[in-house]
Parts: structure tokens; sequence; C-alpha cells
């Protein structure tokens, strides 16, 4: 009992701001337009000002750790490489490159901040793992529709440069950086600045919580049932029953531990279906992938996370 409410009250309140999203969208409070500003805002600069101030006040030796970031490199890559055999057996060519795009792409950035923060008060390690992985799934999202774009066979050149030209200009990237690069130089951040960064900062988790439910659209879910399903299956348990049992015998634990586990199993990023979209794909398979995860996600990660807690790894 005590390992369950322990894997609730990391879960819980966490979805409880989506939820509170939900409602204040249908109570005409939280617009469709100011959720979308929502989203920007939160991701141009609370988060990245999170990522920066719990990077830039920590020991940059401490919190580096390269076998770390190499094996969220590693599990994501194959990962995708798993997730695109599987798209093989999708009849309809034009959907594989929705389904191996929201099959992996986890909303890593938002959700493992606050579920670390949650567990262990502050997010260190997961910016680490975004340096792992994120970079990798925007690489990989943009070579997949591109090849998989209906009416194309080849690669969209002009979208692949323009993608790296995003990641590089990446707001989250950069916090990322720029705090890891304070904290190696060893500079004390003046307290004025420090309050502020972290006032700011610390809008960033419910924010873009509440701007996440209020996008939620049930009847999306259902639109392409059989290979949504699968997606969401790989997305929140397949890949992270066969890549989470690794990390453990590799020796991650704690805050590494969790932040490889969202990385693996937390919902699809929204991000999917705008990427999809913009890249002339259909979208609806994307929009029913994250629906459905982002529905059920509250229950496979509680479950992991007390199966975790069970056997003391966190």
């Amino acid at each position: 009992m005590e390992n369950l409410i322990f894997s609730l009250n990391a879960t819980v309140p966490i979805f409880l701001l989506m939820i509170l999203g939900l409602l204040f969208h249908k109570m005409g409070w939280i617009d469709d337009v100011f959720a979308q500003k929502m989203n920007k805002f939160v991701f141009m600069v609370p988060l990245p000002l999170l990522l920066f101030n719990d990077l830039a006040t920590v020991d940059f030796h401490e919190v580096w750790n390269l076998k770390f970031v190499l094996f969220c490199f590693l599990a994501t890559f194959l990962s995708i490489a798993l997730v695109s055999l599987l798209s093989l057996a999708l009849k309809e060519r034009s959907l594989r490159g929705e389904f191996i795009q929201s099959s992996y792409r986890s909303s890593a950035a938002l959700l493992g901040i606050a579920f670390i923060q949650n567990i262990y008060g502050d997010a260190a390690m997961a910016p680490v793992m975004i340096i792992g992985s994120v970079p990798l799934y925007n690489i990989m999202a943009v070579l997949v529709l591109s090849i998989f774009k209906p009416g194309q066979s080849g690669l969209d050149r002009t979208v692949l440069k323009r993608t790296a030209k995003g990641i590089v200009t990446n707001p989250i990237i950069i916090g990322i950086v720029a705090g890891l690069l304070w904290s190696a130089l060893g500079i004390k951040m003046p307290h004025i600045m420090e309050k502020t960064v972290t006032n700011v900062a610390n809008t960033a988790t419910p924010l873009g919580l509440m701007a996440m439910g209020a996008t939620f659209d049930i009847r999306k879910a259902f639109a392409k049932v059989k290979p949504a399903a699968a997606a969401a299956f790989m997305k929140l348990i397949g890949l992270t029953a066969i890549f989470l049992p690794i990390a453990i015998m590799l020796g991650f634990r704690r805050e590494e531990l969790i932040a490889i586990l969202v990385m693996l199993s937390s919902a699809t990023t929204v991000s999917c279906f705008v990427m999809a979209k913009n890249m002339g794909h259909e979208g609806i398979l994307s929009s029913s992938v994250v629906m459905l995860t982002t529905l059920f996600s509250a229950f496979t990660l509680t479950g992991w996370l007390y199966l975790l807690k069970s056997l003391n790894f966190i």
C-alpha cells in the first residue's frame, strides 16, 4: 500500500493539472487559441529557464553522466528501428511515417521534468536525458515523415535542413547548453537573477500541463483505432518492457531510472501531430495516438512506478 501511495502521489497531481486544463477549456476559460499560445510560451520561456536553472545551480561533474546519455541515445535509436520494422505491417504506406513517429516520440521535456520534480524535488537528470534523446527524436521524425510522405518516395532535403537549423536554435536545447556551461564555469548566480529565473521557471510545469489538457479531444482518440492502438501499446508498454530491464541491469537507479522511464513510457508529444500536418500528412493517426497515450499513460506510468518502487529501484 505504501508503494502504491508513493506511485499515486507522483502521477495523480500531474494528471490532475491536465484535467484542470480540460475543464477550463470546457468552461470556456481556455480556448484553442489561448491553449496554443500557452504551449508556445512554455516552450519558448519557462521550460528553457527551468532546464537552465536546474543545471546552472548544480555541480556539472556531479550531473554529467556519459554512460547515461549514451544509453538514452541508443535506447531511442533502437526504439525507432524496432517500430520502423513493425510499421512494415501497415498496408497503407502513407501511414507508416506517422506510426513510427508517434510510437517513439515522448513528451520527454515537460513530463520528464514534472515527474522527477514531483518525486525528488529537482529535475537535474531530465535535461541530461533530453540531450541524449530529443535531438534524435527530431532528426528521425523528419526522416521518416519525409520518406513516407503521401505521394513521395524520396527525402525532402529542404525540410531536413530546416529541421537541423531548428534543433540548433531550439530553446530547450539552448537552455540545457547554457545551464551546463554556467555550471561548468562555476559562475555564481546573483540573488536577484536567481529569484527571477526561479519564479518564471516555476510556471513551466503547471502552465504546460494545463495547456496539454486543454488541447485534449476524446473524439480524436478513436479515429484510426487499430494502428493507433498498436502505436499506443508500443509507446506506453512495449518499448519500456524491452529497455527498462536493460537500464536496471546497467545499474541506473533513482532519478536516472525515472528519467529513462519517462523517455520510454510517457505520452506521445502533441508536436507529432503538428509536424505530421506541416509535412503533408493527414495527421489523424498522430492525433489519435496522442489522445490515446495521454488518456492511458496515467494508468501505465503509475503501474511502472509502482513496480519500480516495489522492487526498490527508485
